[in-house]
């Protein structure tokens, strides 16, 4: 018998599978469900898992990851519910899916079904994630220890309040769009200056990394990330008078911070809207 079951093998299913595995689960315990046939035998052959469908991956494994696009859940719950009103054993559903709640999921499953809500993002890919954890009605600190001990393996994991999931999501869970158009951008300004677009994009990529490390590097020598490291690292390259000051005010002039402000609101706004269709 399975103890995971993961519920699509897109790149976040793919992530949180290898994650798992890492965290030392033994492929024998996990299955994988994923409706492309040619992905799956994919899937099975790289990570040594079986693959099945979703109803008897449900019957398998207690922890069931749901892992597929928000659109694609209710067939995935609506297979799941003979399942675990059947089943003997408790089920720990985790669902990695974008802006539905908790509640619509216990809305769907039988009554006492423990649901894990999970707000990751694409880095986990490369096991630099930032996932935020949320329990359900009937999830319990060892449900949320687990969903967390699971996620490790691909990037830092934080546990907060579902109240906080529609912010988190503009945040962490866009993030990554906001920092590459930002690239993108910088990319494109450089090459307006004359330079040739693949030094560019050289420069512009390996100082967004090594800044990030300087980030972490300063977090590990004094643990817990106030922001006023990054403001005393932005003061350090910033000269009176000098070129880094001068960027830095027209940003300001042209309202960067209201920009930054408004974008993630519209952002959070959009999680709320869809959060409410589910």
């Amino acid at each position: 018998m399975a103890s995971i079951a993961v519920l699509g093998g897109g790149r976040i299913g793919e992530a949180f599978l290898a994650g798992s595995l890492s965290s030392g689960v033994d492929p024998r315990d996990v299955v994988v469900s994923e409706k492309s046939e040619k992905r799956a035998r994919e899937l099975s052959r790289r990570y040594g898992v079986r693959s099945m469908s979703v109803r008897d991956a449900g019957e398998e494994a207690s922890t069931l990851v749901i892992a597929v696009k928000p659109g694609d859940a209710e067939g995935v719950v609506a297979a799941l519910v003979d399942v675990i009103e059947v089943s003997e054993k408790d089920k720990l559903v985790v669902s990695l899916a974008a802006g539905l709640t908790t509640e619509w999921f216990e809305s769907q499953l039988p009554a006492g079904t423990a649901v894990v809500r999970v707000m990751p993002n694409t880095p986990m890919l490369v096991n630099k994630g930032m996932c935020v954890v949320a329990g359900g009605r009937y999830a319990t600190e060892e449900h949320l220890a687990a969903v967390s001990t699971m996620l490790e393996p691909v990037g830092r994991v934080l546990v907060m309040p579902e109240s906080s999931m529609d912010a988190v999501t503009a945040v962490s869970g866009s993030g990554p769009a906001y920092f590459f158009l930002m690239v993108e951008a910088m990319v494109d300004a450089a090459v307006t200056m004359g330079l040739p677009r693949p030094a560019a994009l050289e420069l512009v990529v390996q100082t967004m990394v090594g800044a990030g490390e300087m980030l972490v590097g300063e977090e590990e020598r004094g643990g817990a990330l106030p922001l006023s490291v990054a403001s005393d690292l932005r003061y350090a390259v910033t000269s009176p008078g000098g070129t880094t000051a001068a960027a830095l005010a027209e940003l300001e002039r042209q309202g960067f911070r209201g920009a930054v402000l408004d974008a993630l609101g519209a952002a959070r706004a959009r999680s709320v809207e869809l959060g409410k269709r589910g």
